[in-house]
Formats: structure tokens, C-alpha cells, sequence
């Protein structure tokens, strides 16, 4: 039997996921910018905030369920499972890592957390564009708008951190 009392999830939480779930959807979705095999966003932005920010629970399924939806919707149905798995590890690199700050220097946490992770959502969309449509060549044209994409998000999210910090809910 499953305990009830553990497993629900408090009415709070549940409505600021849906509302983080939309940001990330939102930013993923209006500013398409166009790049080959698909577009650049700013929802990698909302993402590294959340992570940085808001709870884990919270951040894991506003960051893959967002921009799933947005992939979704944008006409781009073939890519929600690599943007799930792809979505789901940046936040938590970024949300390991980045979240170390009150230990070690905390810029530099934060700074490498949002590195590593748009490297690896380079790389990863990358490698998932060369299985999609069995080309590496094709993959490959899509990096250096995957790698610009990531280093803007990055920038952003760094440059929202200090107004947003103190600011999310604890749950």
C-alpha cells in the first residue's frame, strides 16, 4: 500500500510548477531563432535559474516537461525524447554543481554548473541530431548555434541570478 501522506505533493508546489512549466515553455517557444535542425531559445535561461533557485522537484519537471511541450507545439514532435533526457541532466548538472556555492566560491559554481551544462546540451542535441537524421554532417551544422545559444542563456541567467535570489518559494 502506498502512503498517501508521503507521496502528495502540496497544492502550493503543484501550482508553482505549472507556472515555472509555463515560463520555461514560453521562453522555449516565442523567440524561435531559427538554426539548423531546429532553433535557439531563451529557455535554457529560465532553466539555469531554476536550478540555481527553485526546488529540485519543481525545476527536473519544468525544465524537461516546458520544453518538451514547446518541441511539441513548435512542430518539432521528433525531438521530445532526446529535449526530455537533454533537459532533465542540464538542470541537474546545473542543480548539483551550481548549488555547491556556500561551500566553495560560489560564482565559480555557478559559472562552471552553467558551463558544463551547455556544453552538454551542445554536444547532446548534437549527437541526437546525428542519430534523427542519420548525419553527422547535418548534426554538426547545428553546434555553433547550440554552443552561441548555450553561452547566451548562461550570460542571461547569470545576469537575472542576483534580482531573483531570495525570491522562489521553499517548499
Amino acid at each position: 500500500m502506498i502512503n498517501r501522506e508521503r507521496t502528495a505533493i502540496p497544492a502550493q508546489e503543484l501550482v508553482f510548477t505549472a507556472l515555472m512549466t509555463a515560463l520555461v515553455f514560453a521562453a522555449t517557444y516565442l523567440p524561435h531563432i531559427p538554426i539548423p535542425l531546429g532553433y535557439a531559445h531563451l529557455g535554457d535561461a529560465v532553466i539555469f535559474l531554476l536550478a540555481l533557485l527553485a526546488p529540485r522537484r519543481s525545476t527536473l519537471f519544468a525544465a524537461c516537461i516546458g520544453s518538451a511541450l514547446a518541441d511539441l507545439l513548435g512542430g518539432f514532435a521528433l525531438w521530445i525524447v532526446p529535449t526530455l533526457v537533454i533537459k532533465f541532466v542540464m538542470a541537474e548538472i546545473v542543480c548539483r554543481i551550481g548549488r555547491r556555492g556556500d561551500v566553495i566560491a560560489p560564482r565559480i559554481s555557478v559559472v562552471v554548473s552553467l558551463l558544463l551544462s551547455s556544453l552538454w546540451m551542445a554536444a547532446a542535441y548534437t549527437l541526437a541530431g546525428a542519430v534523427l537524421y542519420a548525419s553527422l554532417p547535418a548534426a554538426l551544422a547545428s553546434t555553433p548555434g547550440l554552443l552561441m545559444e548555450g553561452i547566451v542563456n548562461a550570460l542571461l541567467a547569470l545576469l537575472l541570478l542576483p534580482m531573483l535570489r531570495g525570491r522562489f518559494p521553499t517548499f
